[in-house]
């Protein structure tokens, strides 16, 4: 166990029933660290979280909240406390009523309590609101009062789930700005589940990628975008394209894969796989570098036909119909001037160019 952890998950396990939700996970996370719980629905991030709340107990394993074992104190004894996507909020209790509810047995004096309920309405951008009722609160604001009431008790770790499911994307996107910036402020340590890949990216100093109750991989943002361990967590976060190949060589970092789609490719490669080695070559789609007249000759290109695109605003994705593949390839291209001409004349011929720093090699499982 790390001793700089403030959380650490040590082979922890939790079934309900024959069902494995959390399968021998070991990790730390670190004292003021924003660390996200990253994966599709069923994958056990959840259960995780409950359990670190104490709403759980694991079936095996031990949690450890800096450094001491959880297995024997009850909810209401660790130093965490929990915002929910409903956010909770009491309909009979104004804003102040509703931040102060966990105080109630706090010893604070009334001077007291007030003057700290002041601060957190600072804190959440929400002075003079105190008085107002739960019906007269935007979905946001709700949610400013829900981390407000957890934030009075000043825990050691916050916990998230899911909480800002409920909003639309534009004040979704808002409060994901908010949220990093008052995690920064408090130096605490927030511990957020999601399922939103773009929302973990956003916010997270480190993610854990869940599937079926095991941890594949946690890593940075930039790390698990540019640079996977596996197929499932590069296809999980973002948008990838795969291609089948095989290693020829291999010397000085330096891999050439054969693909029957995009011929012989090269690149610079962290990872040793020997000569013979089945793998993916993967391509993010704002990596492709298309062109709609034939490149010189010396360049790592393909040709296809345009098919389908999507207008998206500041950017496009289109599919390419490349020979030797029954599905498109997806391509994002940003909407510069001049771009979105090409894009509304599908089957024309387009050259799909890439760098070797765009591929990624992954194992083939």
């Amino acid at each position: 166990m790390d001793h700089d952890a403030i959380i650490s998950f040590q082979n922890v396990s939790k079934h309900f029933g024959k069902v494995k939700a959390v399968d021998h996970a070991s990790f730390d996370i670190q004292r003021g660290e924003f660390f996200s719980l990253l994966g599709p629905s069923g994958c056990g991030k959840t259960t995780l979280l409950r359990m670190v709340a104490g709403f759980e107990m694991p079936s095996s394993g031990e949690i450890f909240l800096d450094g001491q074992p959880m297995s024997v104190s009850p909810p209401n004894r660790r130093p965490v406390n929990m915002v929910f996507q409903n956010y909770a909020i009491f309909p009979h209790l104004d804003v102040r009523g509703n931040i102060a509810f966990g105080m109630r047995k706090s010893g604070l004096s009334k001077g007291d309590l007030n003057k700290r309920i002041d601060e957190v309405l600072e804190l959440i951008k929400l002075p003079g609101y105190g008085s107002r009722g739960a019906d007269e609160l935007s979905g946001g604001q709700r949610q400013r009062v829900a981390l407000a009431r957890a934030l009075i008790k000043q825990p050691k770790v916050l916990l998230l789930d899911e909480p800002l499911g409920a909003l639309d994307k534009k004040l979704r996107e808002q409060m994901q700005i908010e949220l990093r910036q008052l995690q920064q402020q408090l130096g605490i340590t927030f511990l957020f589940v999601t399922h939103d890949q773009e929302e973990a990216l956003t916010l997270s100093d480190r993610i854990a990628v869940m599937s079926e109750g095991e941890v594949l991989e946690i890593a940075a943002p930039s790390q698990l975008y540019e640079s996977p361990s596996s197929r499932f967590v590069a296809d999980f976060i973002g948008t990838m394209n795969f291609f089948e190949g095989a290693v020829t060589a291999n010397t000085a970092n330096k891999m050439t894969i054969a693909t029957r789609v995009l011929g012989e490719v090269h690149t610079m490669c962290e990872k040793s796989f020997p000569v013979g080695s089945e793998v993916w070559v993967a391509i993010r789609p704002e990596k492709f570098r298309p062109e709609f007249t034939s490149p010189a000759r010396d360049t790592d290109s393909i040709e296809g036909r345009m098919g389908p695109s999507a207008y998206l605003g500041d950017r496009s994705h289109f599919y390419v119909h490349i020979a030797n593949r029954d599905d498109p390839v997806l391509v994002a291209l940003q909407n510069l001037e001049g771009s979105l001409d090409q894009l509304s004349r599908p089957d024309q011929p387009v050259w799909l160019g890439w760098s070797e720093d765009a591929i990624v090699v992954l194992a083939k499982d």
